[in-house]
């Protein structure tokens, strides 16, 4: 890994634009029965200006060491945590309570309209949570790229705990926030203890004076101070480890407030968060014999209010609803999630990798189930299990491409999905740098499609542009001229560019607003109704 992705990230590089938007998409382009999204802020390191219009060429890409892997608001919205390739987690907090920085005429059209501002947020600090790792007895380098983030209860007002995870090892934080000190108040104590000399700055240099090169035991860091921003600091409490064969795709809190699992591709494991010396498999889905395996584990995840339900989707397009306490090893379900009538007439070598379910959440308090594969975004009530409620079309006109997406490995992509918290919007991501919000409601399946940037409506008023069926993988969209091929395409078709390199797979939900965040590349992108 190049020393450039290395480096830690400075304030300035996450500060946040002006929260007022410019941009609104014509009335003729506005979906039906949609809200009209606005661009909040922007929180990460832009583009250079130089690059244009980053959806002709992936000339706008960073260091994949600063590329955001993962984002999750914490319970009540307060804090948001990013993690990043580099193994580092950044912490923002919302201000808006705090100060509102925003134009006063825009302050005064707000309190005419009755509407409440929109959340904003700045940087507060960040750890290296992960390095990277050698394993010895099997030979194979663990990277240090965060896979997951999930938060747990605070155990008081100035506390915060978090999970995060790499590929095989599952760390529990604690960031601490401390008062600063009052002007004056450095000369008061040295007064009062009778000392002349300079007071010692706490023990809180561990991160930055520890080479990040190093392959240091997990276990070391535990009690230790991480890296620590204006007033935080960041101490490894708990390191879950050596219970995995292969790479975690997936950590859920239980809402007991106890215990949590971490499942990989054949296992699932139940941890209590003050034992780290064992773990109980309640999922194996290992063969005897590696070469009968059918399907392998993708995603899991705790139903919000019950802790006994456990809910785990598969590779081939099933999603299994567990009750713990039916027996110690979950082999049986209670429930199991088949889309019957959406099946293909002649599978094909493609059909299973696109059906791989990547992302699930529990939506409607807990009584529907959200499921994202490479193709479709699908809403399932708990209590039919043969078909969905609802199926959101996201990438169909994608399907005549799989080949080509097969040769350059994007048709293994995994996009994540996201609901508000009454269940009546939906949102997952896709290419070219965008993102696309349904209604929850099976009448209309059709979306709203935001582009990642400061004008969301701009790829909108683009595909109108075009009259003709867009074409993938075109020279022009990967930045390349044609020699005697500048007249019009075969058969009369328009190639409008479409750049698969820049995608947004991460973005969630504020838990009680309706305010999206998502990641592109290195930049947090907000918007809010």
């Amino acid at each position: 890994m190049s020393g450039a992705g290395r480096h830690r990230r400075s304030k300035s590089s996450i500060a946040s634009s002006p929260t007022s938007s410019t941009s609104s998409s014509p009335s003729r382009y506005s979906e039906p029965r949609l809200p009209q999204w606005k661009f909040s802020q922007v929180l990460g390191e832009l583009p250079p200006p130089a690059a244009g219009n980053h959806r002709n060429g992936p000339a706008t890409l960073r260091d994949d060491a600063d590329e955001i892997s993962v984002i999750e608001f914490d319970g009540g919205g307060e804090f948001l945590a990013a993690g990043d390739h580099a193994g580092r987690v950044i912490l923002f907090r919302r201000t808006d309570d705090e100060d509102d920085a925003r134009p006063r005429a825009e302050l005064e059209r707000a309190d005419y309209a009755g509407a409440s501002p929109p959340p904003r947020y700045a940087y507060a600090t960040e750890f290296q949570s992960h390095e990277p790792e050698f394993d010895v007895l099997h030979s194979l380098e663990i990277g240090e790229k965060i896979k997951r983030v999930r938060w747990c209860a605070r155990p008081n007002r100035r506390s915060l705990c978090m999970l995060a995870t790499n590929d095989r090892t599952v760390k529990l934080w604690k960031v601490s926030e401390h008062k600063a000190p009052k002007e004056g108040d450095d000369d008061e104590r040295r007064r009062s203890t009778g000392s002349l000399l300079p007071l010692q700055e706490p023990l809180s240099e561990w991160a930055t004076t520890k080479s990040r090169a190093s392959s240091a035991d997990p276990a070391e860091q535990i009690g230790k101070v991480g890296e620590v921003g204006d007033g935080y600091s960041a101490k490894c409490r708990r390191v879950f480890e050596r219970a995995h064969r292969f790479n975690i795709n997936s950590i859920s809190n239980n809402c007991d407030g106890e215990t949590f699992v971490s499942a990989d591709d054949l296992r699932i494991n139940l941890w209590h968060l003050e034992v780290t010396s064992q773990c109980f498999n309640i999922v194996d889905m290992k063969p005897t014999d590696m070469e009968d395996l059918v399907e392998v584990i993708s995603t899991a995840e705790f139903h919000p209010s019950s802790c006994n339900l456990l809910a785990y989707g598969s590779s081939s397009g099933l999603v299994r609803l567990v009750d713990l306490r039916r027996s110690a090893l979950c082999d049986q379900s209670v429930r199991t999630f088949r889309d019957r009538g959406n099946r293909p007439q002649h599978s094909t070598f493609f059909t299973e990798i696109i059906s791989c379910i990547t992302d699930l959440k529990f939506t409607g308090e807990g009584r529907c189930l959200l499921t994202r594969d490479y193709m479709n975004l699908k809403l399932w009530d708990l209590r039919v299990e043969t078909s969905p409620v609802a199926t959101y079309k996201v990438h169909e006109f994608l399907r005549p491409k799989l080949s080509n997406l097969y040769t350059e490995d994007y048709i293994f992509d995994r996009f994540r999905c996201c609901a508000s918290k009454d269940g009546s919007y939906f949102a997952t991501g896709s290419y070219s740098n965008t993102f696309k919000v349904f209604p929850g409601t099976a009448a209309q399946t059709t979306g709203t499609t935001l582009e990642a940037s400061a004008n969301p409506y701009r790829v909108q008023s683009e595909s109108h542009a075009h009259t003709r069926i867009p074409a993938m993988f075109s020279n022009f969209s990967l930045g390349v001229s044609r020699k005697g091929h500048d007249g019009p395409r075969p058969h009369g078709k328009e190639e409008a560019p479409y750049n698969m390199a820049s995608r947004v797979t991460q973005l969630t939900w504020h838990p009680t607003e309706n305010f999206i965040v998502c990641a592109a590349n290195n930049s947090l992108y907000m918007y809010h109704t």
